[in-house]
């Protein structure tokens, strides 16, 4: 799924970090949007062809123009 996004902005703590699937590094997107389960870290979102990893009201606001 991530490999067809647009883009993939990922919170982790403080940080937020926006990647582009079709030029960046998939070993390094999975590593920052895959949780120490195994799975999709959460909150993930998905909105057209963008994915919204983490949590941060700061992304969610550039995003989501809001």
């Amino acid at each position: 799924m991530i490999q067809n996004a647009k883009s993939v902005h990922v919170a982790k703590g403080k940080k937020t970090i926006r990647w582009n699937p079709q030029t960046d590094n998939r070993e390094e997107i999975l590593k920052t949007v895959i949780g120490p389960s195994g799975n999709l870290r959460a909150p993930t979102w998905k909105i057209g062809k963008d994915f919204l990893v983490g949590f941060s009201a700061e992304q969610y606001q550039d995003v989501l123009s809001l």
